[in-house]
């Protein structure tokens, strides 16, 4: 048998590239699943920080502290293997040498300037940066440079480094407030907010973790150049149909509508999401699934998000769209249950039996039947997922505040 011509070599190689690249998305998917088992409420957080990294972009997680910022950001960085991490905790007076490379001391006592670069972000391929929007003048042009095209100008002069990173994951606990900050935040393309937990039975499960002692979890890992090769090659070679460019210019025509408006250059960035959310999930293209990741890409301010949420699912994912809708009743419930406050308690309880009994219970039936056909249909049941939350948060104030029960013991619903 003579040997393997050209052809059948090229066919062999993009067989193996092919089950390479299905093999990644695999462990990608495992890392996700893990770390939304280990961090409550925070699946659809964890899935896009996976995604905006797999497409070489930076992501914004912002909320309050304790929301577990940090360490799901150390967590899913830490199971890339073979790369050089780096984080730092910005402040107003971080200097940009402590972020980039120190002065080596020693060579300067022999009359010689120059950095080490070691362990700092000038050789890191993933990175944490906490509180970004602290970040101090003097640090923040080469902080912009380093974000958006990957390089460091040296203290020295020179010419400038180019840097591996392949995405950053940055966290704050507001919104900056001063002109300088505002242009790092128009680079991050994704910006994802964080609460504290609403399910009664998460929190719960959150406490008894606090004294149990459960065995390691299973801890998936992907190597660098694995990592690497997806975000250079196999995900910008996920197809994107022409129903999908329509879809996204429906998208942008509704929201220009509402009067939010989104950069011509944010939105190029985000087809890449797109097709790092395929990838992730295994398809050859982009399907309209795919488009719920822009919920995150979207909005400017938490005010607008909610808006963006609804005209993102009201294209792509129609029973999210009704689960929100849901919302709205169950936000209103709530804020009956306010206006309330100090009444008797047979007052409350009257309401509970004649409203609030019966709109929490078909909501929450609702809910059940939304996710089960969501997820048959294999699309996201983020939203779902987080009304479901304040239904069953809603749920434990009323039988707390307005018929005195203990909700951590009922099981049944409303």
């Amino acid at each position: 048998m003579g040997a393997p011509d050209a052809q059948e070599t090229r066919d062999a190689q993009d067989v193996q590239e092919t089950q390479d690249a299905q093999d990644t998305a695999k462990r990608l998917r495992a890392i996700s699943d893990e770390l939304s088992d280990r961090f409550y409420e925070r699946a659809d957080v964890v899935r896009t920080l996976v995604v905006t990294l797999l497409a070489g972009q930076h992501s914004l997680v912002l909320g309050p502290p304790g929301t577990a910022k940090s360490e799901m950001a150390r967590e899913l960085t830490g199971r890339v293997e073979g790369a050089s991490y780096w984080e730092i905790l910005l402040s107003k007076f971080t200097a940009p040498t402590r972020m980039f490379g120190p002065i080596d001391v020693a060579a300067l006592a022999r009359g010689e300037y120059r950095q080490v670069y070691e362990g700092r972000a000038t050789t890191a391929h993933v990175a944490f940066i906490d509180e970004i929007f602290k970040c101090s003048t003097a640090a923040l042009n080469e902080t912009l440079g380093y974000l958006n095209e990957r390089i460091y100008h040296p203290e020295n002069g020179g010419e400038p480094i180019r840097c591996p990173l392949i995405g950053a994951i940055t966290a704050s606990n507001e919104l900056p407030a001063e002109e300088d900050a505002a242009a790092i935040y128009d680079r991050l393309l994704v910006r994802i907010e964080v609460g504290y937990l609403e399910d009664p039975s998460n929190f719960a499960a959150l406490v008894r973790s606090a004294v149990s002692r459960p065995a390691p979890p299973t801890r998936t890992t992907i190597e660098l150049a694995a990592l690497q090769h997806a975000v250079t090659e196999a995900v910008p070679a996920v197809d994107v149909p022409d129903a999908i460019v329509d879809a996204v210019c429906t998208l942008r025509a509704a929201l220009r509508r509402k009067e939010l408006v989104a950069s011509d250059r944010r939105w190029r960035q985000a087809v890449g999401l797109l097709q790092a959310s395929a990838y992730l999930d295994g398809r050859p293209a982009v399907a309209e699934t795919d488009l719920s990741v822009l919920t995150h890409v979207l909005w400017n301010s938490p005010a607008e998000r909610p808006t963006v949420e609804r005209e993102v699912l009201h294209l792509v994912n129609p029973d999210a769209k009704e689960a929100l809708d849901l919302a709205d009743t169950i936000e209103e419930l709530e804020a009956q249950l306010d206006a309330m406050a100090g009444q008797s308690r047979e007052a409350l309880s009257e309401w509970v039996i004649k409203k609030a009994h019966n709109q929490l219970a078909m909501a929450g039936k609702r809910l059940e039947k939304l996710r089960e056909e969501a997820a048959g249909a294999g699309r996201s049941t983020a939203a779902i997922d987080r009304v479901t939350g304040r239904q069953r948060a809603v749920r434990a104030r009323v039988l707390t505040e307005a018929l005195g029960v203990d909700a951590s013991t009922v099981q049944a619903q409303l």
